[in-house]
């Protein structure tokens, strides 16, 4: 679903030019940061499709040999760029005066160290595929000047916290948090098809990425996948489905998801997991057009245990809409 606000733009394509390639070092501080995310920053302006493309064929070396996309980088690695004439300054194509204003609406947390927003439902967490602006390129035209790094992502369908890092040593903390246990709490809302049962449901079971014929990703559970540990616990119960907050120890692609329907109980309004007979009542009786998925809640302490954060986002109207007319 394309949120109203947020159209899709169409992607500038960036032209080689002649120059010769070039070979940047690795600063120390860059320690530990994607190759993706590394190339953004050296060719500013340049679509992530683009970045991942010059990655995959080979055009991209990093101590001259190829790499992928999500390696990690050490300080002091040597990365080949390639060449590229990217648009000039004033040609590079801004969001939409709507985009923008929606996104700087959207702020619900900023300090001097992390920005957080609600992000819409339909709104990518960053560009790619087709799609020009997501929120981290909004944010970066709002905010002219400013270092803005994507601490992790939402679906593009889920709505909710997203948090960006202003400073790199900030970046840095969050990231060890996620990869620490219990490091970050994080709690979602979701509307779940049938009736669940009383109490705490806790699903540990691995998921593994597929990819379908196009190319698109499909999450199933499957022995050989990643351990992934999620906990369902039922609100309350509204029209014959399960109003619940999820509390996940992962952050697996589409990990709700897939351990939703797995427990035969699929979050509703979900296109690529759910029970599309649910979907269709749910659509024409309550409106729900959308995946019934929020992050709300993020819970975590930079500095050493020294500054603790909760973060909240409120549930979307629509999803508030939903509710009342299920009860």
């Amino acid at each position: 679903m394309t949120h109203p606000k947020f159209p899709k733009v169409p992607v500038a394509e960036a032209d080689e030019a002649r120059a010769a390639a070039r070979m940047v070092r690795v600063p120390e501080d860059r320690e530990g940061q994607r190759l993706d995310n590394f190339l953004l920053g050296q060719l500013k302006g340049a679509p992530k499709s683009l970045i991942y493309k010059l990655v995959r064929s080979g055009q991209v070396r990093v101590n001259g040999g190829r790499g992928k996309p999500e390696r990690k980088l050490a300080g002091g690695d040597e990365v080949r760029i390639p060449p590229l004439r990217l648009a000039e300054e004033g040609e590079k194509p801004t969001p939409p005066k709507g985009f923008l204003d929606a996104m700087e609406a959207s702020i619900v947390f900023e300090d001097a160290r992390l920005l957080a927003i609600n992000k819409p439902s339909g709104v990518a967490s960053h560009g790619g595929s087709g799609i020009s602006f997501g929120a981290i390129e909004t944010l970066r035209a709002l905010r002219p000047g400013q270092t803005l790094e994507l601490v992790h992502r939402l679906d593009r369908d889920t709505s909710g916290l997203l948090i960006v890092a202003k400073k790199r040593s900030a970046l840095t903390e969050m990231q060890a948090l996620m990869r620490e246990e219990g490091g970050i709490t994080k709690r979602y809302l979701a509307l779940l098809a049938g009736r669940m049962p009383d109490g705490v449901m806790t699903v540990d079971a691995p998921l593994h990425i597929g990819l379908r014929q196009g190319g698109e990703r499909h999450v199933q559970v499957h022995r050989d996948g990643k351990a992934s540990l999620s906990h369902f616990k039922v609100l309350e119960r509204r029209g014959g489905q399960s109003y619940c907050e999820v509390r996940i120890e992962t952050g697996r692609t589409h990990q709700i998801r897939v351990h939703a329907q797995h427990i035969g109980h699929p979050v509703a309004g979900d296109d690529k997991y759910g029970d599309p007979a649910v979907n269709k009542r749910l659509r024409e009786q309550v409106g729900l057009k959308r995946l019934f998925l929020h992050a709300s809640t993020l819970e975590f302490v930079l500095d050493g245990g020294k500054a603790p954060y909760q973060l909240t986002a409120p549930l979307a109207p629509e999803l508030l809409d939903v509710l009342d007319r299920l009860s």
